[in-house]
């Protein structure tokens, strides 16, 4: 009995300690790094510039540091674009000819994210961060990354973003003097859309020689994020998921206030889209104002330069204007960072560098430049981001920080959204970002040949702008979505 009894232990022992073995690092057992051979990652982003030169800052001092002394060395390297990141990505993961290896980390939206899932190359982070960790986060960032059929996390939360309103102040005031157009207007995308307007009678006005030569206040970045936020506020989830199946919906009414708040006032020239961004637009003096990204920030202009002369410019930070009686959300967006699928050794270095590049004090370094958002709960507060500022007397742009403490103020009181991933869910955000705007600059560009040969605004605008059609947008909108969600829209 008694050899028999060490038998079984030895074999207990023995299963124990292979089971040991599968548990993924970060669960409390002993790191599978060796400082003496170190492992060496590759990390593929989208930055350019200062945000560029920000993220090397701290993958250097990580490596001079931490990385130093668990074994792990970091190199990092811009695609360039989002779009020349995803198309590098997808050349790898096919094996192109004169593709790249796959990176051990790399930036991904969750729409890109999903499809590399679903092709089998994205590692498991969920047994590299216990729940205590898992729990610092906030809790929408790690449920945006819960993209794997069985809700594992995917996709690490590192830098988010959600949308402000940039405003001319310098150019916003003479209107506002002669008006009465007042700041609070800006609250709702309904008054928006009013003072928009009164916007393009106003400066139409200061040439009564040249008819139909208003300006545009107002523009938008993102008019996706215009759809899945301005729905959402309506009540209405225009792509619902749940366990991995997409249900599209699609309301008249409620798309009807979404098509009067925004290609309305396009056709009628009251809202403009001119430049490759809409702070492009502010700098060229054609629009005052815009709903962008918080990481736009340190883009808006110090000075309108038109053809005769330029001028200084003061700015304004708002919270972005929501549908009035809505409810309150607004977007969440930014790329969070996943990892290649290779051994567990890669895996746990790779997320140790996560880890550490999503401490409260790094990121919000890197937020301070960068304009996004921390994803730590402990990192979203402007009592944070100042003692942060102050004990690293860090260089801020007074837009970025004036952005960030905006955002900060309100999270309390809003709810961040992202919809979850589905298949085609890229080609059909595509189908919200292009559908309407570019039948609306269609239309515009209509309207303005038609002032050009003599018609008033009114006038030119008036086919456009029907119930009947609405109805035919409508249509066409329905039918390009369902398309794009099935996979038939592809070319």
């Amino acid at each position: 009995m008694k050899i028999a009894g060490n038998r079984w232990k030895k074999g207990c022992l023995a299963c124990l300690t292979a089971a040991l073995m599968l548990i993924p690092a970060g669960c409390g057992e002993q790191s599978p790094l060796d400082p003496k051979d170190p492992v060496s990652l590759t990390v593929w982003h989208y930055y350019n510039g200062s945000q560029q030169a920000a993220f090397d800052a701290l993958v250097e001092e990580f490596n001079d540091t931490v990385g130093q002394e668990k074994g792990i060395y970091v190199e990092s390297y811009s695609q360039g674009s989002v779009s020349d990141l995803e198309s590098a990505v997808r050349d790898a993961i096919n094996g192109k000819v004169g593709a790249d290896a796959m990176p051990d980390i790399f930036s991904s939206y969750a729409d890109t994210a999903y499809e590399i899932e679903l092709a089998g190359a994205l590692a498991d982070l969920s047994g590299y961060l216990s729940q205590k960790e898992l729990d610092q986060y906030v809790d929408s960032y790690i449920e945006e990354g819960r993209i794997a059929a069985d809700e594992s996390l995917r996709i690490f939360p590192t830098a988010k973003s959600t949308e402000i309103m940039m405003l001319n102040q310098t150019d916003w005031e003479p209107f506002a003097q002669a008006t009465g157009a007042s700041l609070d207007d800006l609250a709702t995308i309904e008054g928006v859309t009013a003072a928009a307007q009164s916007y393009y009678q106003w400066t139409d006005s200061l040439t009564p020689d040249v008819p139909g030569d208003g300006k545009a206040l107002y523009g938008r970045d993102a008019v996706a994020n215009y759809f899945i936020i301005g729905m959402q506020q309506l009540g209405v989830e225009i792509f619902q998921v749940e366990n991995g199946e997409m249900t599209l919906n699609t309301p008249r009414e409620e798309l009807h206030r979404l098509w009067e708040n925004y290609y309305v006032p396009t056709v009628k020239g009251y809202f403009g889209a001119y430049g490759s961004f809409r702070s492009d637009d502010v700098k060229t003096g054609d629009i005052l104002a815009y709903t962008g990204s918080t990481s736009s920030a340190m883009y808006f202009p110090d000075q309108v330069e038109l053809d005769n002369g330029s001028h200084p410019i003061d700015y304004l930070v708002l919270p972005a204007p929501m549908f009035r009686d809505g409810r309150n959300y607004a977007v969440q967006q930014g790329a969070g960072m996943v990892v290649s699928k290779t051994d567990r050794r890669r895996e746990y270095a790779a997320v140790e560098f996560l880890k550490w590049f999503t401490q409260a004090e790094n990121n919000l370094r890197f937020g301070c430049v960068s304009g996004y958002l921390p994803v730590l709960k402990e990192a979203n507060s402007v009592q944070k981001l100042e003692q942060v500022i102050a004990e690293q007397d860090l260089p801020v742009s007074p837009k970025t920080q004036d952005c960030l403490t905006t955002i900060f103020d309100g999270m309390e009181h809003t709810t961040l959204y992202t919809n979850k991933s589905f298949e085609n869910g890229s080609a059909a955000r595509k189908v919200l970002e292009y559908h309407l705007a570019d039948q609306a600059a269609e239309d515009r560009a209509a309207v303005l040949e038609a002032i050009g040969q003599g018609a008033s605004l009114e006038e030119a605008a008036a086919p456009y702008i029907t119930e009947d059609a609405f109805e035919a947008w409508y249509a066409s909108f329905c039918d390009a979505l369902n398309a794009a969600v099935t996979g038939k829209g592809r070319s």
